[in-house]
């Protein structure tokens, strides 16, 4: 029933985006302009409790807990499992926006700074670490801990729904298969986001390579031949497919940035790192709650509030992806590795392409801003044009977004998968392929509807409603994990006094021996 209703929700809206794109870009505008008017400050509120939930409990006396029974070793490598958490987290988004948003900062910074400043040219960098650090990888984290908690501990399914319908207030326990559809929504529009901007990319970068022209008809044939590739992988499962293009991808990854960061302003790229970890940390809470309600601006609604609904609305896809790989691993385990270590390379990663940007366009006076300006998607590829090997390092960044795009859309397609069909670990082979064409028309549609913008107005539109969801798993989670805390603390205890017991009893030295 649930894979009826939200497949019927979501083919409805590809329908109209493709027979009305006006109509649907209207209707989404007008509904972007009342959430982030009424309800920019409750993603700011909730993404940053989040923030806190995910570093108390990894460093606290919960962090010991373990998702699984005390004898549950984990499937996958350290390495194998930080890179497809990683690939299903951020990758196309970090190789589209590592230039572009910095660059795009500078020229139109915050309120209250001055364009094409160099006090612009570190809140860009600082606003760039702040969206892609610690509060996306904590919505990330709390989401896919509550998912594996409830499973792996408690014995609930693999569906976002079980965390809630685990609170004790009666109303819950009925709203699953709604919280189930709403998670749904929210993912489908979420990757389709992220695999538009992808196709926007690798548009941009076959441009750039072979010349192949940039528009609608080119990007929709992208989407069609990646959409087949990543159906291909699917069917192999996660221990193969998604396993194996996640760490290849990663070590191109790490390539590309070790490249970059030997051929471009070595020096610069780690000052930059210096300046704006440092700015980052004092600036923390001021940025993390900042809205302008004395100023006429939508900066912080097109830029962080449509990032934390992007979190948001990846929220479950990512959450149940990383549960379904983490069985074995401590809460404190998990959260370090699902918080701190992608926001460390977060940070490299803009440091690297964001900084060098900014010093090619500040201290070399090469036309950064104006390639970003004329098109985002060109922005990579026109550092790249004053580099050393610039049509290979073209190729490169583009296989690296074409492989991210075929690993979300593997990933996506599974846990759609998963969550349309009850918490089925391995869904069969025609529910993915219905997911997967479902993702890929949506993708489809927004681009049509309105192109990148469209694709961002979308994905806050649906990811308001689960950001209530996602306040009760938090709250279900800290309940379930003081709990069972407290259950293991009595055990030990109770284990503890029987010991001390047999030690103490006095032994009768006429009694006859064993």
């Amino acid at each position: 029933m649930q894979l009826v209703v939200s497949a019927g929700l979501i083919l409805a809206m590809v329908l109209w985006g493709v027979a009305a794109p006006d109509s649907l870009g209207a209707v989404f505008d007008t509904a972007l302009a009342v959430i982030t008017r009424d309800f920019g400050w409750l993603y700011l509120w909730v993404v940053l409790g989040l923030v806190v939930m995910a570093i108390v409990l990894a460093f606290s006396r919960y962090g010991d807990l373990k998702l699984g029974a005390e004898d549950d070793e984990p499937e996958f490598s350290l390495g194998a499992w930080f890179a497809m958490l990683f690939a299903a987290g951020m990758g196309i988004g970090l190789v589209f926006w590592g230039v572009a948003e910095p660059i795009s900062h500078y020229g139109a910074p915050p309120p209250g700074i001055a364009p094409n400043t160099p006090e612009a040219a570190t809140a860009a960098m600082r606003y760039s670490f702040f969206h892609w650090g610690l509060h996306p990888w904590a919505v990330y984290s709390i989401v896919a801990l509550a998912i594996a908690f409830f499973q792996f501990r408690k014995g609930g399914s693999a569906l976002v729904s079980t965390a809630v319908e685990a609170l004790p207030w009666a109303p819950l326990k009925k709203i699953g298969p709604v919280v189930n559809v709403l998670a749904v929504i929210a993912t489908a529009f979420g990757v389709a986001a992220s695999l538009g901007m992808g196709a926007l990319q690798i548009n941009s970068g076959l441009n750039a390579v072979f010349g192949l022209p940039v528009g609608d008809v080119s990007q929709i044939g992208i989407i069609v031949v990646v959409t087949v590739l990543f159906l291909a992988s699917a069917v192999t499962g996660v221990s193969r497919g998604i396993k194996w293009l996640s760490s290849i991808n990663l070590v191109l990854a790490a390539l590309l940035t070790l490249f970059i960061f030997a051929v471009g302003p070595t020096v610069a790229i780690i000052d930059t790192f210096t300046n704006t970890l440092g700015s980052y940390v004092s600036e923390f809470v001021r940025m993390s709650l900042r809205m302008t309600p004395f100023r006429d601006s939508g900066w912080v609604g097109g830029w962080t509030v449509f990032y934390w609904a992007w979190w948001v609305s990846w929220s479950p896809f990512v959450g149940l992806f990383i549960a379904r790989v983490s069985r074995g691993r401590s809460i404190r385990e998990f959260i370090l590795g699902t918080v701190l270590a992608p926001t460390l390379a977060a940070f490299v990663w803009f440091s690297v392409f964001g900084g060098t940007a900014l010093n090619m366009e500040i201290m070399q006076g090469l036309p950064m801003a104006e390639a970003v300006g004329a098109d985002v998607s060109t922005a990579l590829f026109a550092m790249f044009e004053t580099l050393p090997l610039a049509a290979l390092l073209s190729v490169v960044a583009t296989v690296l977004v074409l492989v991210f795009f075929v690993t979300s859309g593997d990933s996506a397609t599974l846990v759609l998968g998963m969550m349309s069909t009850g918490g089925q670990a391995n869904p069969g082979v025609r529910v993915k392929v219905v997911w997967g064409m479902l993702v890929s028309g949506i993708a489809i549609s927004l681009l049509l509807a309105g192109g990148l913008k469209a694709v961002q107005t979308a994905t806050i539109v649906f990811a308001l409603p689960f950001t209530l969801v996602i306040v009760l798993m938090a709250v279900a989670l800290w309940r379930g994990v003081r709990e069972d805390w407290n259950a293991e603390e009595r055990r030990d205890k109770a284990l503890r006094r029987r010991m001390r017991d047999l030690v103490d009893r006095p032994v009768d030295p006429l009694a006859p021996k064993a």
